[in-house]
């Protein structure tokens, strides 16, 4: 495969977008943590999924965690191609290249694994209310 300056600058537009998608995700999650834990704080107000609600998101914010940092990894070796196609590396630039795609691959199926936790995050809430619907 020949590899040209065109073949990195594919991925320029693709990871911002997707580390912007992957900020807002976080955002959402932190916001939410920060209600819940207000919620408790305050409030003393204790859900009855609790402890699987708490569970689900400690391991959402450390897939997230990953989810960012590979793909951020992706964006440097990105722009290490770019530096090494400037060079004349290209077998180099080749093996960068491979790095960055692979580093992107792992952020997506990351990313898959944490919109999982968070469907099953929604079931627990589902749940709550159902159990709450029952008592009245």
């Amino acid at each position: 495969m020949n590899i040209d300056y065109t073949v990195a600058a594919l991925m320029f537009p693709a990871i911002p977008l997707m580390m912007t998608m992957y900020s807002n995700r976080f955002h959402t999650l932190s916001a939410l943590i920060r209600k819940i834990h207000d919620q408790y704080t305050f409030e003393k107000k204790i859900p009855p999924e609790w402890e699987n609600q708490l569970h689900v998101l400690n391991k959402r914010t450390n897939y997230l965690k990953y989810v960012m940092g590979f793909a951020a990894f992706g964006f440097l070796f990105n722009m290490g191609t770019v530096l090494m196609l400037y060079l004349g590396l290209l077998q180099t630039a080749r093996l960068i290249f491979a790095g960055c795609c692979i580093c992107m691959i792992i952020s997506i199926f990351l990313f898959m694994q944490e919109i999982r936790l968070s469907n099953q995050a929604l079931k627990y809430h589902l749940s709550d209310m159902d159990s709450m619907k029952k008592d009245l």
